[in-house]
């Protein structure tokens, strides 16, 4: 959360683009670790029980149970993030141009000889 001064001396915050908590953030990522671990789990299953009857799909279940762990490791393991939809966490103070547009009677030159 970031603050600022407005013109009048008052202090502006603005929270909108503020992070998930920090309890939030690591409960999300366990829920996901769970899930993708008992995907594993149903994928190991299903390749023990299909070995004999369809084999094409014991193998799929099978590499499935072996990559989802690292990739269940990868993404409960990934840093905090800000979400890319909000917005910035402070407002910014609009700008003046700094260069002026020339008057109307200083088109000419003015370095005549």
């Amino acid at each position: 959360m970031r603050m600022r001064h407005s013109g009048d001396g008052a202090e502006v915050f603005r929270i909108t683009g503020a992070r998930q908590g920090l309890q939030d953030d690591v409960r999300g990522r366990q829920r996901r670790y769970v899930i993708s671990m008992s995907v594993r789990t149903v994928s190991v299953v299903l390749a023990a029980v299909l070995w004999n009857v369809e084999r094409h799909v014991a193998i799929v279940a099978l590499v499935l149970g072996l990559v989802l762990p690292y990739i269940a490791v990868v993404i409960a393991n990934a840093g905090r993030e800000n979400a890319p939809g909000l917005p910035s966490t402070f407002v910014s103070t609009p700008s003046r141009p700094m260069i002026t547009p020339p008057r109307q009677g200083d088109d000419e030159p003015t370095d005549r000889v």
